[in-house]
């Protein structure tokens, strides 16, 4: 992806004013939102060490990564707390287009936000 690029997280900046200053490393996110955001744009771009490095230890997989043949299409925040973010993902199988809808929940650790565990799917989705 060029830096130049609207960033994948749905905010419509640009990536390197984005979500790309997280996935160097250059910066750290804010609070859940600007997580979220950020490890969605981390799965769309396949930056998959983000998505490691932002995972808490207790609850991670060994391997984060998703099928080659999915691709991600968008993402809508649909509300967000100081430590959750119910949100709408968006994606593509070669079986055809799906949505994942979600309530996550995010803690600090070492002074950095993480991702620790999805709460639930709200009724009537997956």
């Amino acid at each position: 992806m060029r830096f130049s690029e609207v960033c994948p997280c749905g905010s419509e900046a640009a990536y390197d004013a984005c979500c790309g200053p997280l996935h160097r490393g250059a910066s750290l996110a804010a609070g859940p939102e600007q997580l979220m955001r950020a490890r969605y744009a981390a799965y769309a771009l396949g930056e998959f060490d983000y998505v490691f490095r932002t995972w808490h230890p207790r609850t991670r997989p060994d391997d984060v990564s998703t099928s080659p043949a999915l691709s991600w299409t968008g993402l809508e925040v649909v509300a967000s707390t100081a430590d959750t973010v119910e949100f709408r993902a968006h994606f593509r199988t070669p079986a055809g287009d799906d949505v994942l809808h979600e309530v996550s929940r995010f803690e600090q650790r070492g002074g950095r936000w993480v991702y620790v565990e999805a709460l639930s799917s709200p009724a009537g989705t997956r």
